[in-house]
């Protein structure tokens, strides 16, 4: 019985260090606007909406706040004309006889 408890306990501090391996710390900066950040722990980012600490379900371990954001938003499309590549028209039959531009 002791070996077993020794050993859920060395599993679950393995797994509470690998949590934290996960985590940055982030320096304080001042913003453009003249805005100071305060120092804080963040995810390391990735691709996974679902282990950042902002998603709903999940708790910040550092200030205990719930997060609210829904891991299933789908980004927002900017409005406005597409500046990325130039258009392009598709190629036209050529019109031989009355009625041709």
């Amino acid at each position: 019985m002791t070996m077993l408890k020794a050993l859920a306990i060395a599993a679950g501090l393995a797994c509470a260090a690998s949590g934290a391996l996960a985590d940055q710390y982030v320096r304080g900066y001042t913003r453009q606007n003249g805005t100071y950040v305060q120092p804080h722990m963040r995810t390391a980012p990735n691709s996974n909406p679902f282990d950042n600490y902002s998603t709903r379900g999940n708790v910040n371990p550092y200030t205990g706040q719930a997060g609210t954001r829904n891991p299933y938003a789908v980004p927002s499309v900017p409005s406005g004309p597409y500046v990325g590549a130039p258009s392009v028209r598709a190629p036209q039959a050529p019109c031989y006889g009355y009625g041709c531009r």
